[in-house]
């Protein structure tokens, strides 16, 4: 096993997926469609990405929670649909959104289990009736330096957590990918541990920003974006964000995740967006916007908990955020 290397972290892919993008418009056409798309956004979802090619729309109303908006540009749905960490299909990130338009998404249950009074298993359609879904624009900071800004459609974790029934016992929330051979050949790596295993403090899973995603968009969720359905934990660095879900396990004992095992001094469990615990190998007091600032993109100051510190800060009172990582 082994983490990324280095050229791993700033990858030729980036700019060659750029170069691609900014080649269809000139500046001022692509000035005008981030601005555009920033309007759009604001709005319910209601399909109004959806186009030849893309997934079908979602509708959806707009958040409810003041931290879930933004006034930030959107960052272009070329660069999230088209750069993407996905190591179940490689480790580049331009592969996955062409490797993953084979993995099957129907039928798809989840099954959430362990420590609840009411274990169950539910088919998307079931997912998608809980609750009405939301459209909230996140900031997603990656702990390799980089971030986006993301319209997902979706509603609370909360609302299927509570659905379970969680047991007094219960401390902890177990998230397990989909791990499909047949489609994924990023399995035959030894990169991680598979399938892909994330985890949260119960108290962080029920947190009102943690995001159950179908969508973003307005649009279901493409395959490389974790279809069909993911979690969304605006404050913690983008690998905390379980992909393509098919368990939910509560659980006593806090659970071994993938990146956590693999270097455990690199990635801790945690991984809460904190600009002043630097990586071992690069720092995070910065971040580079992609989609902003030209080619190379905006080089942003990185915000304490992804800039979610007034919502989620006291989940970690008393706790030293340098140890616990």
């Amino acid at each position: 096993m082994r983490s990324p290397r280095p050229s791993e972290i700033t990858p030729p892919a980036v700019w060659r997926a750029r170069r691609r993008w900014l080649g269809q418009v000139v500046g001022g056409v692509l000035a005008g469609t981030v601005a555009k798309a920033g309007a759009q956004v604001a709005a319910p979802a209601s399909g109004v990405w959806a186009g030849p090619g893309r997934q079908p729309a979602l509708p959806a109303r707009p958040a409810t929670l003041p931290a879930a908006r933004t006034s930030e540009p959107v960052t272009p749905y070329e660069l999230v649909t088209g750069y993407n960490n996905f190591y179940e299909f490689s480790t580049d990130k331009e592969e996955p959104a062409r490797l993953a338009a084979r993995m099957p998404l129907r039928p798809w249950t989840v099954r959430i289990d362990g420590l609840v009074a009411r274990p169950q298993t539910l088919d998307l359609e079931d997912l998608l009736r809980l609750a009405p879904l939301e459209e909230r624009i996140y900031r997603l900071r990656c702990v390799e330096g980089w971030s986006m800004v993301i319209p997902w459609l979706g509603y609370p974790l909360a609302v299927l957590i509570e659905r379970a029934q969680p047991l007094g016992s219960a401390r902890f929330v177990e998230f397990h990918s989909l791990a499909d051979h047949a489609t994924m050949p990023g399995l035959r790596s030894n990169v991680l541990l598979w399938p892909y295993v994330e985890g949260l403090r119960l108290d962080e899973a029920r947190h009102p920003l943690t995001l159950l995603a179908f969508g973003l968009y307005g649009e279901r969720l493409p395959p490389q974006n974790g279809a069909p359905l993911r979690v969304v934990v605006p404050w913690k660095y983008g690998f905390k964000s379980a992909k393509s879900i098919v368990r939910i396990r509560l659980v006593e004992h806090q659970p071994a995740t993938a990146w956590n095992v693999a270097a455990p001094h690199e990635y801790g469990f945690y991984a809460n967006v904190n600009p002043d615990v630097p990586h071992p190998r690069w720092s995070q007091a910065t971040e580079r916007r992609l989609g902003q600032g030209g080619v190379w993109a905006a080089r942003l100051k990185t915000l304490p908990f992804n800039g979610y510190a007034e919502q989620v800060a006291g989940l970690y009172a008393g706790m030293d955020l340098r140890r616990w990582f």
